[in-house]
């Protein structure tokens, strides 16, 4: 394939004929959005948006020490993940450096699904094909096994029972049951990168275009309309979700990240990064390094990651995400301040905004909270 060639995933037909706006997401061709990014944010907000994320990494990890390889290869306890259950957790090279951020299912006892973001897909999948050695695991890449679609919102749940039988009520948030949606099966879980309720349907890319249409004709009398990555974005901003590549890199590990809690010293046996990682919490502890916190904008202008976030005419972090937020109706951001300015409330701080230092407010995250 050459470089310039994108992939398209199972709905790419579907994007287009919407009207969506396309882009090059992580060498995809992903809708952008497909009319109003606000008017698609503040539906997920209020109704519900459905998603295409195919474009998400899958890899299947099976056989008799699925568990204990998982355990040695990311920073979590995996082993403790009851069947049908979901963890957040990370991949971190030997240095602690946070190589991405993952969901892993377990889908049974000695089956699990690790979610990657598409940006880092192959570089976890080699990451852990290189880890399995001397495991009894195996690694199969499923990236083209599986279309992903979202319905995230609080119509969510009534939209979904509508298309299944599946036990949606005692489905918790962070678990997964296999099912059927519209007719095909699914492996249905409870997540989202939004900050609203919501579901994550994986499916054979064969079923995608008919789930789609399922999905949007449930929903129709509940205000549903599809949403593209922009709006995908600013919901995750105002969640306080991080997004790998902006609070998330090799340079930085999770205890710098202010994601500490990730990393589970106390489950057995060694993993990779584990000493760099308990120098790291030790380091954090004594002496913070800088804090990830929200800004919220006093004016109307918006910042960019890689802005400098400044006080008493000192650069004291450096903005990773910023946008409109469409919910509190000024701009905000995340940056990594110098502890001594990360106290929400903090007075004083502004971003460098080509030359000119635009106030701010230091908040604490998230920006948004759904009511329960």
């Amino acid at each position: 394939m050459s470089s310039t060639e994108l992939r398209h995933t199972a709905l790419d037909a579907v994007h287009r004929s919407l009207g969506a706006t396309m882009t090059d997401f992580a060498g995809w061709d992903m809708p952008l959005r497909y009319g109003s990014e606000r008017d698609e944010h503040l539906a997920v907000r209020t109704r519900a948006g459905l998603f295409d994320l195919s474009h998400m990494g899958e890899i299947t990890v099976t056989g008799a020490e699925a568990a204990a390889f998982l355990n040695h290869a990311l920073v979590g306890n995996i082993a403790s993940v009851g069947a049908g259950r979901a963890r957040y957790t990370m991949i971190c090279q030997a240095d602690g450096g946070i190589l991405d951020d993952l969901i892993v299912y377990r889908l049974a006892e000695t089956e699990y699904m690790v979610v990657a973001n598409a940006s880092n897909a192959q570089v976890v999948l080699d990451a852990l094909t290189e880890r399995a050695a001397g495991f009894a695991a195996e690694v199969r890449d499923d990236r083209n096994a599986y279309a992903l679609i979202a319905v995230q919102g609080p119509e969510s749940p009534g939209i979904l029972k509508s298309l299944t039988d599946a036990d949606l009520d005692g489905l918790k948030y962070y678990a997964g049951l296999p099912g059927t949606v519209a007719g095909v099966p699914a492996l249905i879980a409870r997540t989202g990168y939004t900050g609203e309720d919501g579901f994550e349907l994986f499916v054979k890319p064969e079923h995608a275009v008919g789930l789609w249409q399922a999905l949007t004709e449930a929903g129709e009398g509940v205000g549903l309309v599809p949403c593209g990555l922009s709006c995908r974005d600013t919901l995750r901003l105002e969640a306080g979700m991080p997004l790998y590549g902006h609070e998330l890199t090799t340079s930085l590990t999770p205890f710098d990240a202010g994601l500490g809690r990730v990393v589970k010293f106390d489950k057995e046996g060694d993993f990779v990064g584990r000493a760099a990682l308990a120098e790291a919490a030790e380091r954090a502890a004594q002496n913070p390094p800088r804090v990830l916190v929200g800004l919220v904008a006093e004016g109307r202008r918006v910042p960019r990651a890689g802005y400098a976030v400044v006080a008493g005419g000192e650069v004291i972090g450096e903005v990773t995400s910023g946008a409109p937020s469409p919910t509190l109706g000024k701009p905000i951001a995340m940056a990594y301040v110098d502890a001594a300015h990360a106290a929400p409330g903090t007075e004083g701080v502004g971003v460098d905004i080509r030359g000119t230092h635009e106030p701010y407010q230091v908040v604490a995250l998230p920006f948004y909270k759904r009511q329960k």
